[in-house]
Parts: structure tokens; sequence; C-alpha cells
């Protein structure tokens, strides 16, 4: 029983900080980008490396939620 609420545990815990990287990602989005033509270019390079990461971190917590599931 232990097992199972620790692994819980960890799991809330890792949840909500994949929740948190995502807020973090999407607030970036939505600060759009720079009029600084070279400042974009950085941005748009930015943005694709953040675009992989929200999709890795959208699938691990599609995960944890299933996971998260099952040990109701």
């Amino acid at each position: 029983m232990n097992q199972v609420k620790d692994r819980k545990s960890e799991l809330l815990t890792k949840r909500d900080e994949l929740r948190e990287r995502l807020e973090a990602i999407e607030k970036d989005y939505r600060q759009g980008l720079d009029a600084d033509s070279g400042e974009r270019a950085v941005q748009l390079e930015n943005a694709e490396v953040l675009d992989g990461i929200a999709r890795a971190a959208r699938d691990e917590l599609d995960n944890i939620e299933k996971e998260l599931a099952g040990l109701k």
C-alpha cells in the first residue's frame, strides 16, 4: 500500500511540474515576436525547440494521467 501511495505522490509531483512547464511555454508563445529581426530569428529557432519540449511534456502528462487513473 505504501508503494502505491509513494508512486501516486511521485506521479502527482511530476504532473504538477509538467503542467508548470507547459504553462511557461504557452506564456512564452503569448508574448509574441520581437520587433527586431535578429531577435525574432532567434525566437523562431527557439520556438521549434519549445514545440518539441511541449509535445514531449504533453505525451508524458498523458501517460501520467493514465497511470494515475489506474491507481485509484
